[in-house]
């Protein structure tokens, strides 16, 4: 086989066939050629779009619900309707201490705080965090360093600030590690310059200073404005918030069935149809693809066929000179493989060029819709096999027409 492959004259009748008919090969092949373009760009596109959700979302672990307290919608134990649900660090604790499931649990605190540094002044978000907080929101530190524990047991009075804030505050290329800000009149060493993120989960956090000492300045005690909680990658989130709003109910005397006691987002829930909506467009996209390919080489099929019915009396003159069925078939199939693969590497090309166009125009800034927009070797091997396969299969059609057609009545053919 692969001396017949390797042979000039197995060539040399390819392309005698195909310059016998070129606008009709090249229409042919068309079919072929769009179809791999179509698979090439969809999932391109479809991993631009899964690049970019990853890209929003990735600074955080997405298996994580926030909840907040708010007021409460029935009369229970005494309390009227509308009390005013605050949570604290103990429901927290006992949260992450009795709920299955859970990895972490974050407090967190947020007001707003005018900000001034010299003669610059601006009215930000003001959280205070635990160093915990980097692990399931990492931040993208520029300069410095994140909260750390010493902090948080000193009740330190530094600042991990974001590049939007040193911006306003700051001037160009001035260093920002070491200099003071004041918050609300009180002095707070800046240690830490994070990246913006590109999305923001609940309040905007443009400033975090130790959670103790945020508790401190603002007369909090132990109360917080919400938590967020973890969940295990084996868990479902769903059921970890379920299951923390029971408990927080139980705690803080609220009836079980009020659902306005506690809000919350569940980014987990949320990621999962995100994710399930981009595994649907990638399956969605090779459907299409392939069965667009099989359109194409079934254009191929026919118009082999209709070469072979022109070709009848050569194929007789073969036969009569001594060509087996085999050879005949062998011939046809290779001129199938053959116009498949040519029509699919164009394909490739032009669907890569496809890519490299999405990427320049929709893939380039912090708001970049489609990021990254490429398949890999693997799918363009895949595709490239499944050509092979589809021409070979195609090829057989017309290949078994050919000798089908005995001899002698192929040289009476006109």
């Amino acid at each position: 086989m692969l001396k017949f492959l390797f042979d000039r004259d197995t060539w040399q009748e390819v392309f005698d066939s195909f310059s016998k008919n070129k606008l009709r090969s090249i229409l042919t092949m068309v079919g072929v050629w769009w179809g791999i373009l179509l698979l090439i760009g969809l999932l391109g596109s479809a991993r631009g779009l899964e690049n970019s959700f990853n890209r929003l979302f990735g600074s955080f672990a997405t298996n994580s619900v926030f909840v907040w307290g708010q007021s409460t919608s029935k009369p229970f134990k005494g309390f009227q309707e509308g009390k005013r649900v605050r949570l604290t660090l103990s429901d927290a604790k006992k949260v992450e201490e009795n709920v299955e499931g859970i990895e972490f649990v974050v407090p967190r605190n947020q007001n707003q705080a005018q900000v001034v540094r010299k003669f610059l002044s601006g009215n930000f978000g003001v959280n205070g965090d635990y160093p915990l907080l980097d692990q399931v929101q990492k931040k993208k530190l520029i300069h410095g360093r994140f909260i750390n524990q010493n902090d948080i047991d000193d009740n330190k009075k530094i600042a991990v600030i974001s590049e939007e804030i040193y911006k306003q505050l700051f001037e160009k290329d001035e260093n920002v590690i070491g200099e003071y800000i004041q918050i609300n009149s009180i002095n707070f060493k800046v240690v830490g310059m994070f990246e913006n993120g590109n999305v923001n989960m609940g309040p905007t956090s443009d400033i975090h200073i130790p959670f103790t000492t945020f508790q401190q300045i603002y007369n909090q005690g132990d109360q917080i404005g919400w938590m967020m909680i973890t969940g295990k990658p084996e868990f479902d989130i769903k059921q970890i918030e379920n299951d923390a709003k029971l408990l927080l109910k139980n705690l803080n005397s609220i009836h079980p069935n009020d659902k306005r006691a506690f809000g919350s987002f569940n980014l987990g829930k949320e990621f999962a149809k995100v994710t399930g909506f981009l595994t649907g467009m990638q399956f969605l996209t090779w459907f299409v693809g392939i069965a667009t390919l099989i359109a194409g080489v079934f254009a191929i099929g026919n118009i082999l066929l209709i070469t072979v019915k022109e070709r009848t009396k050569e194929i007789g003159v073969r036969r009569a000179l001594g060509a087996t069925p085999f050879e005949i078939k062998r011939q046809i199939v290779v001129e199938a493989v053959f116009l498949t693969l040519v029509a699919g590497l164009f394909g490739i090309i032009s669907g890569g060029w496809i890519l490299i166009l999405l990427d320049y125009f929709f893939g380039q800034g912090p708001e970049a819709t489609i990021v990254n927009a490429s398949v890999s070797i693997a799918v363009v091997f895949i595709a490239l096999i499944i050509l092979v396969i589809l021409g070979t299969l195609i090829g057989l059609i017309p290949a078994f027409k050919a000798t089908s057609i005995k001899p002698i009545e192929a040289l009476r053919e006109e």
